[in-house]
């Protein structure tokens, strides 16, 4: 726990840190048709001079970064929800499943998240986190492979992912890394279809009028608008530039405190159900069985499989290459089940002890 904690620290620094470059470097990017509005606060304000360009930075970029991270977390949970099909359920519709994740969590002193399922056939569950609480998603085919005592163990180790805080750290490490693959795209998924166009036509509508202010060229003019072109140009390239640089470390740190988390949930939940071997049978069962299913009609993305509980998702045929927090990030499984072989000695060794 101590390793995931001082890991868990340095990614969330890390991702505090890149989220105010990003704003940063998009305040800066945009300076040329912000100056209006730069301009407009700083004659406002009693003061000038240096104070005023540190209040104008204060308003843009404290708002703007609370506002970022805030709808990291809200787009990266529900496009990750929508990604792989799943629906929130309620006790009527699986009362088995949620007396089951009912008793674990009283079990863990914790708040029963909420329970969602997906239809895939192949075996798997992942968690994701929010500030307004989590969400533990199973899919059918976990729940007709597995029962008793392994669906237990899977449900505890997902527990222990909300109950240790990881999943919602995983939940805000994963979005730039798959903003950048190309895996999300919020316009297109807030604005489907040809409307998700309308917004960019009207900043950049904006932008051309804004940049009066830095363009010597008459407004209109054709070398005006050759002007106005290369800067947009250079804006974009150099924004997209930046945020691959800013993403890169979060991929490294993100991938190792994946591997860190999910030692942790699987020590924590054997711990929690007083049964490694109960955890150690459905690792071996959903990843020793060669004719489970392992593809879906669902695509879903590398961020989904960096959150499972066994890295192939619900589509992949195996681990892929990617720059998203993805299948390299999870510990080869039997190294999973040798660790929980060594919890399972502690506990026999703690029992006899007594």
């Amino acid at each position: 726990m101590r390793t995931l904690t001082r890991r868990m620290l340095w990614t969330l620094l890390l991702l505090l840190a890149v989220d105010i470059a990003v704003v940063a470097t998009a305040a800066v990017l945009l300076t040329p048709w912000l100056a209006p509005v730069r301009d407009a606060v700083a004659t406002s304000l009693p003061f000038g001079g240096a104070s005023a360009r540190i209040a104008w930075w204060v308003a843009v970029l404290v708002p703007a970064l609370v506002a970022f991270v805030w709808a990291q977390l809200r787009y990266t949970s529900a496009q990750t929800m929508a990604e792989v099909d799943a629906r929130i359920v309620g006790p009527e519709e699986y009362p088995a499943l949620h007396e089951r994740v009912q008793r674990l969590a009283q079990l863990a002193d914790l708040t029963p998240p909420r329970i969602a399922v997906t239809d895939a056939e192949v075996p798997n569950s992942f968690a994701i986190g929010t500030l307004g609480g989590a969400t533990v998603v199973v899919s059918e085919g976990l729940l007709s492979v597995l029962d008793g005592d392994e669906l237990d163990a899977v449900l505890a180790h997902e527990l222990m992912h909300v109950a240790n805080r990881d999943a919602t750290v995983m939940t805000l490490a994963s979005f730039l890394p798959s903003l950048t693959n190309g895996e999300y795209d919020p316009l297109a998924d807030l604005l489907p279809g040809e409307s998700r166009y309308a917004p960019g036509l009207v900043a950049l509508g904006l932008a051309y009028v804004c940049s009066a202010r830095v363009l010597e060229a008459p407004f209109g003019s054709l070398s005006f608008t050759l002007g106005f072109l290369f800067l947009f140009a250079v804006t974009v390239l150099f924004g997209g530039v930046a945020l691959g640089v800013f993403t890169a470390p979060v991929v490294v740190l993100g991938r190792s405190l994946s591997r860190a988390r999910e030692f942790a949930a699987d020590r924590s939940a054997a711990q929690l159900t007083g049964d490694p071997a109960a955890l150690v049978g459905a690792l071996e069962t959903l990843d020793g069985d060669d004719d489970r299913p392992r593809t879906d009609k669902r695509s879903a993305h590398a961020g989904v499989r960096g959150l499972c509980f066994l890295p192939y998702g619900f589509d992949s045929d195996g681990p892929t290459d990617s720059l998203a927090i993805e299948t390299r990030s999870h510990p080869p499984t039997a190294e999973r089940i040798e660790r929980l072989q060594a919890v399972a000695r502690s506990l026999e060794q703690g029992q006899s002890d007594s």
